[in-house]
C-alpha cells in the first residue's frame, strides 16, 4: 500500500480545539481544456507536463515526493486516501488519466485532473494558516517556472468552477467541536458563518456529515480579496470559534452526566473487542475531550489524531494489505484502539 504519513500523528499549536489546518491553490495549464472538457490524450499530456515539472524540473521537489496513478491503486488505497485527506472523495470516483504526488509525510499532496489540472494542497498540525499558506506558495511558485498557468488581469487565476476565480486559494481548518455539537450551537454558527464568507462542513467535506464533531470551516470567497486577506479573515473567526468551545466544554466538564460519558467511553475503548467505525469515533471524540479538559489522562492528543485515522475502513484494509468484511474491519479496529487506550487513566 501507500505509506502512511506521520503529519496526523502530531499535535500542533491550539492542537485541544483545531486537529489541521489544510490551505489548497487550484491552477489550471493554460493550452489545455478544463479537466471535464479534456480528451484521455490532452489528460495524460497533462499529468506528464506536471509530473516532469515536479520531478525532474526541480531537484529539491524531486527528492520529496513519490508519484501515485490513481488507475494503479486498489479500492482499499483509493478510500484510505480520502480518510488521511490527502484526495478529495470526488477524486477518486473516477479514475481515468488522474494522479496524485505525494511528500514523504503526507503534508503536501498535488492532485492532478481533478476539478482543475493542479490542486497544491498543503497540510499542517494544529492551528498554522501563515505556514500552511507560505508553503502552498513556495511551491506554487516553483511549479510556475516551467508550468504556464492560465490567469487573467482582471479575473485572477481561471477555474473550472466559477467560485474558484481569483486566488484559487481555499484555506480551512479542521475543528473538534464536541461541546457545541451537544448543546446545540451548530446550526446557529453555520449559519452566522455564512454570512462572514466562511463554510462549515462535515468532516470529508461537501455533502459529508459529521464524524465525531469533526467539522472543516473553510473561506468561501476567492474573487475580490488577496490570499492575505482571505487567511486572515478565516484565522480570526476561527479563535472566535474555539473560545466558544473551550467554554462549552469548560461548563460541560463540570457536569456529571458529562463526566460519566466520558468516563463510560473510556472504559469501552479499553476493553471493547468489536467496534464499528461510527461508535469508534464518537468514543474517541469523548476520550479527546476528557483529554483536554483534564478529566482523563495517560493518552496525549498525538496518539489519538492518528489513531482517528488509522482506524477508518480503507486505511485498515490497506495497511492489511487485502480486503476485510465489515466484522474484520470491527475486531481489527477495537484491537488496535484498545493497545491505544489501554493507558488511560482518569
Amino acid at each position: 500500500m501507500i505509506e502512511t504519513g506521520k503529519w496526523y500523528e502530531k499535535s500542533g499549536n491550539c492542537g485541544d480545539v483545531v486537529c489541521s489546518t489544510r490551505v489548497r491553490l487550484a491552477r489550471n495549464l493554460k493550452q489545455f481544456p478544463f479537466p471535464a472538457k479534456a480528451t484521455d490524450p490532452q489528460r495524460e499530456a497533462v499529468e506528464q507536463k506536471v509530473r516532469d515539472a515536479l520531478l525532474s524540473g526541480n531537484s529539491i521537489l524531486s527528492k520529496e515526493f513519490r508519484f501515485v496513478p490513481l488507475e494503479n491503486a486498489s479500492e482499499e488505497e483509493a478510500v484510505s486516501l480520502v480518510e488521511r485527506h490527502i484526495v478529495s472523495p470526488e477524486f477518486i470516483s473516477d479514475r481515468r488519466g488522474k494522479a496524485v504526488l505525494i511528500s514523504d509525510d503526507e503534508s503536501i499532496s498535488i492532485m492532478v485532473n481533478e476539478e482543475d489540472h493542479l490542486r497544491i494542497q498543503v497540510l499542517r498540525e494544529g492551528f498554522s494558516l501563515k505556514e500552511a499558506a507560505e508553503t502552498a506558495d513556495r511551491i506554487d511558485t516553483l511549479l510556475s517556472e516551467t508550468l504556464d498557468f492560465a490567469y487573467d488581469p482582471e479575473f485572477g487565476y481561471l477555474t473550472q468552477c466559477p467560485t474558484n476565480l481569483g486566488t484559487g486559494m481555499r484555506a480551512l481548518v479542521m475543528l473538534p467541536l464536541p461541546a457545541l455539537t451537544e448543546n446545540g450551537a451548530m446550526p446557529r454558527i453555520a449559519s452566522n458563518l455564512s454570512k462572514l464568507g466562511l463554510t462549515l462542513r462535515g468532516t470529508y467535506g461537501e455533502g459529508s456529515k459529521s464524524v465525531g464533531g469533526l467539522y472543516q470551516l473553510s473561506n468561501q470567497i476567492t474573487l475580490g480579496l488577496s490570499e492575505n486577506e482571505a487567511i486572515e479573515n478565516l484565522r480570526s473567526i476561527t479563535v472566535q470559534l474555539m473560545e466558544e468551545e473551550r467554554k462549552a466544554r469548560s461548563q460541560m466538564a463540570q457536569d456529571v452526566a458529562w463526566q460519566d460519558k466520558i468516563d463510560r467511553a473510556a472504559g469501552i475503548l479499553k476493553t471493547a473487542r468489536v467496534l464499528s467505525s461510527s461508535e469508534c469515533m464518537e468514543l474517541l471524540s469523548y476520550v479527546r475531550f476528557g483529554i483536554s479538559v483534564g478529566i482523563l489522562q495517560g493518552v496525549t492528543t498525538e496518539e489519538l489524531n492518528g489513531l482517528m485515522v488509522n482506524v477508518q475502513p480503507g486505511t485498515l484494509m490497506a495497511k492489511a494489505g487485502k480486503p476485510l468484511d465489515q466484522n474484520q474491519r470491527d475486531v481489527l479496529r477495537a484491537t488496535k484502539v484498545r493497545e491505544v487506550c489501554a493507558k488511560i487513566k482518569e
